[in-house]
């Protein structure tokens, strides 16, 4: 009976599910497994797995390694192809199945990457492309702010745009750490040569290896001859955002460019010298990082040559007028409006909110607004702003919040949870649903995000 419910259990996940005997014999394979595989699961079950994916060795298979070794193996990358010539990467967690200490099977589960190999090969294409007309007609580059604070950082971006000299920076979601690398790269010598920025916690370690040091044939199954990012980023700037999701052994090869300015390609054996300044950017406190165990502290002191810091928006509310002007004057020429400023209502709740997306999220309450006004409207008022501001700004000067006399039975964990899913629910509907948004405004993973979701009921 158990055996039957977890069966069942296993068909509803998300998450691919495959099951070997010692022999290689497919046992138990889900649906989301045969989703993954492009395959049918009545063709699946009972066949040998070499048979099913021809491509695959013993070497090359996750299952049979499993099986061979009795060890475990963790977010393994595995590109292969089925027999009907179908090519498949997914990333593996493998487990041997012990029965009194004897090897008598393996099971793999699987979360499906083919679509986003897919697209980070598109990516590198389009940008092999676009590295030739990028800078034609380039937007340059406008830092707006008068806090002290932010001039202090803009006093550092002149002078550290000079040199070559390797650049950390760091300031929470949305405070323009891209802008300012940017900004770096358009006022240095290197301004007529590429700018490519990467995000390094979209894209799973083994992927993003090949993606920074290009590939060679043969390197895995489907690798082909390509550069990397470092080559097309020869004699430019090379921008790597959340710097600090690397795991340990991609930070230590990434120091070791640092140090050389050599690079070998996945798979290869010959070393390029490169020309690229790297500019490097986290969300969170890099010693603290460090102190955790997320970066190696070699890495961070290679890194470390110049920091700059940005200071979250609202700790520069005096500048909001000023990034006011600047996005209404950007979103007029966008709109073909002609708007003028925001009313005195507006721009109180506009400075008295907290920002926890900072500048980002200001832009986009503005942009928001934009899509609201009517055709004659020429100013911005309260009732154009995202209902955020409307129905839950701060700036009710006599608001309190209520809670219940001492004397009443009072649940504190009860009402921290409805707190917290009152934010949730806000949040949610500020950024129209969108998880990955939604996750990065309130400073958490989005599958923690998912997870608070599910346990107050919230559907997106």
């Amino acid at each position: 009976m158990w055996a039957e419910q977890m069966e069942k259990l296993l068909e509803y996940i998300q998450t691919g599910v495959h099951l070997i005997n010692k022999e290689g014999i497919t046992l138990f394979y889900n649906q989301k497994m045969a989703e993954i595989d492009g395959l049918n699961q009545a063709h699946v079950l009972g066949k040998n797995l070499f048979n099913l994916f021809p491509s695959l060795t013993e070497e090359s298979s996750t299952l049979v390694r499993a099986l061979n070794t009795g060890k475990e193996i963790r977010e393994q990358l595995q590109t292969y192809v089925n027999f009907k010539g179908q090519q498949i990467t997914s990333i593996n967690r493998t487990y041997p199945l012990l029965q009194k200490g004897e090897i008598i099977g393996a099971v793999e589960l699987a979360e499906d990457l083919t679509r986003v190999v897919q697209l980070n090969e598109q990516i590198l294409e389009l940008r092999q492309q676009l590295i030739q007309h990028q800078f034609k007609g380039e937007d340059r580059v406008q830092l707006v702010g008068m806090d002290s604070s932010f001039l202090h950082a803009i006093e550092k971006i002149n002078r550290v745009a000079r040199t070559d000299s390797t650049v950390l920076i760091t300031g929470s979601t949305g405070t323009g750490k891209e802008l300012v690398a940017k900004k770096i790269h358009q006022t240095s010598h290197r301004k007529k040569y590429p700018f490519i920025a990467q995000n390094c916690a979209a894209v799973p370690g083994d992927l993003l290896e090949g993606l920074l040091f290009g590939t060679v044939r043969g390197a895995f199954t489907g690798a082909i001859n390509r550069p990397g990012l470092f080559e097309q980023a020869h004699k430019g700037t090379l921008f790597l955002d959340e710097i600090n999701s690397l795991d340990g052994g991609l930070q230590a090869k990434l120091l070791r460019v640092l140090q050389d300015q050599k690079i070998r390609r996945l798979g290869g054996t010959a070393e390029f010298q490169t020309d690229v300044r790297i500019i490097a950017a986290m969300n969170t406190d890099p010693l603290q990082s460090v102190k955790k165990g997320e970066m190696r502290a070699d890495f961070y002191y290679r890194l470390n040559v110049v920091t700059i810091h940005l200071p979250p928006l609202s700790q520069r509310k005096k500048d909001i007028p000023l990034l006011i002007d600047h996005f209404i004057q950007e979103f007029n020429q966008e709109f073909n409006r002609r708007i003028s400023h925001v009313t005195s209502e507006a721009l109180e709740h506009l400075q008295s909110y907290s920002w926890p997306g900072n500048v980002r999220e200001l832009k986009h309450a503005l942009e928001h607004a934009f899509n609201m006004l009517g055709e004659k409207e020429e100013c911005i008022d309260l009732m154009h702003l995202p209902h955020l501001f409307e129905k839950n700004s701060p700036t009710k000067k006599n608001e309190t919040l209520i809670l219940p006399p001492p004397f009443y039975p009072m649940n504190l964990p009860q009402l921290l949870e409805e707190y917290e899913q009152d934010i949730l629910k806000r949040t949610l509907d500020y950024y129209e649903n969108n998880i990955s948004k939604t996750a990065k405004a309130l400073g958490m993973k989005r599958q923690a995000l998912q997870y608070k979701m599910k346990k107050y009921g919230i559907r997106s």
